[in-house]
């Protein structure tokens, strides 16, 4: 799983014990963000508005029994404004079941959800359901209706006007990557998995909810159009300031897309925090045994170039090689790994800039990853 790269031979010589596998390493690329200047940890986003974070969602001692078995056990934990929480964890775990206590597909044994504040038992379950976006892993797009129609339901059932219903449906399918002139008449069997699952997508998003839930939405696609979903997923504008509660399998998907990670087990939460401090500060062994068989590949998208900086030593021979590739200083080393792999430059020169895009150092894939195993040192030590 992930993105094939191949490392230039002098780090082979260097690090082939520690990081290949058969001289090849699997990376994923642009997992979550990075730390600012030296620091490797950034800061927690800024307050709202009155230096209180608004909860979203909020979950309390919440609780599921299924003839006796209990599926998810007392978990507590909320959602802010904005933020994209992902549920993370073991086969069975509990966490498809409390994304749909959430929404009220099934009710709780105990405990609370509040969605912005209110009680969702003292809500009407339909009028609550038609407030939350909610993308499934198998789309469930009605067949006999075009993709015009299922993008339209949900604005249909809040009573909008046919003129800004299909509006709408016109700029969402826009911005999902699906031509309204090509694909707007068509049924579902005669689309693509990749272009039913963008369908989905807009039609969770067709009455503009403050709050989208999704169930391993890109779970049924295959690979390569899982990765283009998900980078076109990640810039969609319409979801920038969106609250997200997501279900996923995928380690790589969760590092990508999420702000926080909560990891659940036989229905308990083991932790929740940023990729970053799961990785290097784990709540228990199940935690730091959780990751360790995509540890490397997952630090290497942890890592941006301006966290290794001061473990970074000046390439006094830059400038001689005609190989020259330019980053930005919050560039991960994933990143930079794979252009050269894609480049096919073993040998070149890495020009690192700041955000002004003045160059800040000029150095070699071998030193940056000798200076990334002193700045993880640093970091775990």
């Amino acid at each position: 799983m992930g993105i094939r790269v191949t490392l230039p031979p002098a780090a082979k010589t260097l690090f082939e014990k520690r990081v290949l596998d058969s001289q090849k390493l699997f990376i994923y690329k642009k997992f979550l963000r990075g730390g600012q200047g030296g620091q490797f940890f950034q800061k927690a986003p800024p307050l709202a508005a009155g230096g209180i974070k608004k909860k979203m969602i909020e979950v309390i001692g919440l609780t599921k029994e299924f003839n006796g078995f209990t599926a998810v056990d007392h978990i507590s934990f909320s959602v802010e404004k904005g933020e994209t929480l992902i549920l993370f964890g073991t086969s069975g775990c509990g966490k498809t079941t409390t994304l749909k206590m959430i929404n009220r597909l099934i009710e709780p044994t105990a405990g609370v959800i509040r969605i912005n504040g209110e009680d969702v038992r003292e809500q009407n379950p339909e009028a609550l359901r038609k407030g939350i976006g909610y993308v499934i892993q198998h789309i469930g797009l009605f067949p006999h209706y075009t993709a015009a129609q299922n993008i339209g339901i949900v604005p249909g059932l809040l009573k909008w006007d046919k003129p800004r219903i299909q509006k709408s449906t016109r700029e969402l399918m826009e911005m999902v990557g699906l031509p309204p002139e090509e694909y707007l008449d068509r049924y579902p069997e005669e689309l693509s998995g990749g272009q039913q699952q963008r369908v989905g997508l807009a039609r969770a998003l067709a009455a503009d909810p403050p709050i989208v839930l999704l169930d391993e939405p890109f779970g049924a696609l295959d690979l390569i159009t899982r990765r283009e979903i998900q980078k076109e997923f990640k810039n969609l504008e319409n979801l920038l300031h969106k609250t997200m509660l997501m279900v996923t399998h995928d380690v790589f998907e969760a590092f990508e897309l999420g702000d926080r990670i909560c990891l659940m087990d036989q229905g308990r939460i083991q932790q929740i925090g940023t990729a970053k401090e799961l990785l290097f500060f784990p709540a228990n062994n199940f935690v730091r045994d959780f990751f360790q068989a995509n540890r490397f590949q997952l630090e290497l998208g942890v890592f941006r170039l301006k966290d290794i900086l001061p473990y970074l030593p000046v390439d006094k021979s830059a400038g001689d090689n005609d190989n020259i590739m330019e980053f930005t200083d919050s560039t991960t080393l994933a990143e930079v790994l794979e252009s050269i792999e894609q480049m096919s430059l073993k040998e070149s020169t890495i020009r690192i800039k700041d955000s002004q895009g003045q160059t800040m150092i000029k150095s070699n894939a071998e030193a940056l990853l000798s200076a990334f195993y002193r700045a993880k040192s640093g970091v775990t030590s």
